[in-house]
């Protein structure tokens, strides 16, 4: 029963990713639809990381309410539905309107599920969660370009991926009586008593001992992986001189490595523990910051892509999943919460500042400020193994 909970946790994070890359590939014709610049899905995504903030902050009021299984019914529900008002909408504001709950239903479910595995799982689970997510983020795109290719609209992509979200939210909800069966051989914290619904509030948890470092870091590690992920192509062909379509498809190479990374780091796992594969991600990134300051050609700079991807790869699942053990499983749900925002925050805000650093000195800092990003992580990081071992 356990591993049949475990297979639909992988579903319900393959439907996590499947509509995050979905707006990106469909905006070159939906704002020239709209007749609005093209600069104005920023605000769509500003709003989709603002719920998501929000949600991840109440994750643990609402974990200890309904508990995992409503919550993340819930929450993909509330995804289903705002993918289909999107699919259903024919102005800017009515995008506006349902990226509200679109933002609302990721961030309670995305903390929720990584609280639950790093609880009752092993840290391999976690890294093939993960993996997961990278399955359906690269799927989501691909059910746009299907429904584009057949000569529908961008709607019927949201449409198509709606369906699927809301197939998905039936069976989490026939599956609710699976979670609340605890199985001791496989969990790895005793899960806190029923009675403890005291919810840490926001000062709380920050005065948790490590809690602030917990946070820089993983700003920091969402800084590494989103700004390297966006601005990877433009890198190559302003800085690098590389064409426009060898660029997309070198830079795609970047996600292709978190995705097998992550595939990897579940084995990888079986012999090293969390601090260890933080510890590797951390080499393997500096590495690939290197290969992209060389003067050695594109060859070498699509390894750099590829290593800074896999660098990636084992670090949040092995952040998220020695949560318990830094923090106490009885504090984990509210601490991943604040750890989910402040991943958001760096989301939403450092891509869009080395975007105004290229725009203003060079692209080519690109290394330097991932480098950067990398060594205030690598600190905080080590800062909270110290703090939490004493």
């Amino acid at each position: 029963m356990f591993q049949l909970l475990l297979a639909i946790i992988y579903l319900a994070f393959i439907s996590l990713g499947l509509p995050d890359a979905l707006l990106g590939s469909a905006w070159p014709i939906m704002y020239q639809e709209f007749s609005v610049p093209v600069s104005y899905m920023g605000i769509i995504s500003m709003i989709i990381a603002s719920g998501t903030v929000i949600s991840s902050l109440m994750s643990d009021r609402l974990t200890k309410k309904l508990g995992t299984g409503k919550v993340t019914a819930i929450s993909v529900l509330l995804t289903a539905v705002a993918l289909f008002g999107f699919s259903i909408s024919s102005s800017m504001w009515m995008l506006c309107l349902w990226a509200i709950p679109y933002g609302l239903g990721a961030g309670s479910v995305d903390a929720s599920l990584n609280n639950y595995v790093a609880l009752h799982y092993e840290s391999r689970h976690m890294s093939w969660l993960h993996c997961m997510w990278g399955i359906g983020a690269s799927l989501g795109p691909s059910i746009m370009g299907f429904a584009l290719s057949h000569g529908q609209t961008w709607n019927m992509g949201y449409r198509y991926i709606a369906i699927l979200q809301i197939v998905l939210t039936s069976i989490l909800f026939i599956s609710l009586p699976l979670w609340k069966k605890n199985n001791p051989a496989v969990s790895t914290y005793a899960e806190p008593a029923s009675s403890d619904n005291h919810v840490l509030t926001l000062r709380e948890i920050i005065r948790l001992s490590g809690a602030k470092e917990i946070m820089i870091a993983f700003f920091c590690y969402s800084t590494i992986e989103q700004t390297t992920g966006q601005w990877g192509s433009s890198y190559l062909v302003l800085h690098k001189g590389l064409s426009e379509e060898t660029a997309a498809t070198f830079a795609g190479l970047f996600y292709i490595g978190i995705t097998i990374g992550r595939a990897l780091s579940g084995f990888i796992t079986m012999k090293l523990n969390d601090t260890q594969m933080i510890r590797l991600g951390e080499v393997i990134i500096l590495l690939g910051c290197i290969a992209l300051v060389l003067p050695l050609g594109s060859v070498v700079s699509l390894g750099g892509f590829i290593l800074i991807g896999l660098g990636c790869a084992p670090i949040y699942p092995s952040i998220i999943h020695s949560t318990p053990a830094n923090f106490g499983a009885d504090k984990s749900q509210a601490v991943i919460g604040v750890q989910m925002a402040a991943a958001y925050v760096g989301t939403t805000v450092m891509p869009p500042l080395f975007g105004i650093i290229a725009n203003n000195i060079s692209i080519a800092l690109l290394p330097l400020y991932v480098f950067a990003a990398l060594l205030l992580m690598f600190a905080m990081y080590e800062r909270v193994v110290k703090k939490c071992s004493n």
